[in-house]
C-alpha cells in the first residue's frame, strides 16, 4: 500500500509537470499536495520493510527522532497546504478575472517555500527536547515513532515535551479552523449566485478539496483522541489508526483528484 501511494502520487507529479494544460493554480496546488503525502509515505516506509522484512519491532532512539521528525514535518506541511487550498476558489468566486494574475507559478512557489520553512522550524525542536531525555532501554519498542508514543517511553520528566507537543497540536487545530471558516463564506458566496449552472460549477471543486480535508484531519483527531482519553487502548487498535493515519490521505488524494481530473 506504501508502494502504491508512493508510486501514484509520482505519476501525479509526472503528468502535472510533462501536460501543460495543468499548469494552473489548482494542479500547483495538488503538486504541493502530492509531495506532502510522498514526505508522509516515504518517512514510514522503512518501518514496514524492517517488520516484514526482519521482524525487527525496536528502533534505536536516533533513528526514531529522524522518523518522528519526517513523519509530523510532513503532516504538518499538508495540514498548510490544506489551509491555503482555499484561496483558489476564493480568488475563482471573487476575483475571476485576474485569477490568473494573482495565483501566478512564482507566488505558489513562495507559498510552497514558506509553508516547508513553517513546517521545519515547528518540527525542529522535537528531535532536541526528545533526545535530551532519558531512555530506560536502547532500543525503543515502537512501530511507528510519534511523539506521543515516544515520549512516553521516557524514564525522565517529559513536562517540556507535552507543552511544546500541545503548541503543536493547536497550530494544527487552528489550521482546521481557518480551513472550516473558508468553507463556510465560500460555500455562503456559492449559494447566493443565481445561476444553478454556475453554483454547481463552483461546487464542484470544493467538494473535493472538503474531502480532501476529511480524508487528513478524520484520522488525526481519532488518533488524538485515543492518546489522550482512551486509558486502556488496545495496540491493535492503536497501530491500526496509525496506519489510517499514514496511508489513508495518501491513498485518498489520490483517487479523489484523479477523479476530478
Amino acid at each position: 500500500m506504501y508502494l502504491v501511494a508512493i508510486m501514484g502520487n509520482c505519476t501525479i507529479l509526472f503528468i502535472i509537470k510533462t501536460e501543460p494544460l495543468l499548469h494552473e493554480p489548482m494542479y500547483y496546488f495538488l503538486t504541493m499536495l502530492a509531495v506532502s503525502d510522498m514526505g508522509l509515505s516515504l518517512s514510514s516506509l522503512p518501518t514496514m520493510l524492517r517488520i516484514f522484512l526482519f521482524n525487527a519491532m525496536g528502533i534505536s532512539p536516533d533513528a526514531c527522532f529522524v522518523q518522528e521528525f519526517f513523519i509530523h514535518g510532513s503532516t504538518l506541511m499538508e495540514s498548510s497546504v490544506l489551509l491555503i487550498m482555499p484561496l483558489d476558489r476564493f480568488i475563482a468566486i471573487y476575483n475571476p478575472l485576474r485569477y490568473s494574475s494573482i495565483l501566478t507559478s512564482n507566488r505558489l512557489a513562495k507559498m510552497g517555500l514558506i509553508l516547508a520553512i513553517r513546517s521545519i522550524l515547528l518540527m525542529l525542536p522535537f528531535p532536541f527536547t526528545l533526545r535530551r531525555l532519558k531512555y530506560c532501554q536502547k532500543n525503543l519498542l515502537l512501530t511507528y515513532c510519534l511523539h506521543q508514543d515516544t515520549m512516553k517511553l521516557a524514564c525522565s520528566d517529559n513536562k517540556t515535551n507535552v507543552i511544546y507537543g500541545f503548541f503543536v497540536a493547536l497550530c494544527t487545530m487552528l489550521d482546521l479552523a481557518l480551513i472550516v471558516l473558508s468553507y463556510v463564506l465560500i460555500l455562503k458566496t456559492i449559494l447566493s449566485i443565481a445561476s444553478l449552472a454556475e453554483r454547481l460549477k463552483a461546487l464542484n471543486t470544493c467538494v473535493f478539496h472538503i474531502c480532501a480535508v476529511l480524508t487528513f484531519y478524520v484520522p488525526i483527531i481519532t488518533l488524538a483522541a485515543i492518546h489522550r482519553f482512551a486509558k486502556h487502548k488496545s495496540p491493535l487498535v492503536v497501530i491500526l489508526i496509525v496506519d489510517m493515519f499514514l496511508l489513508v490521505p495518501s491513498l485518498m488524494n489520490l483517487i479523489v483528484y484523479c477523479v476530478k481530473t
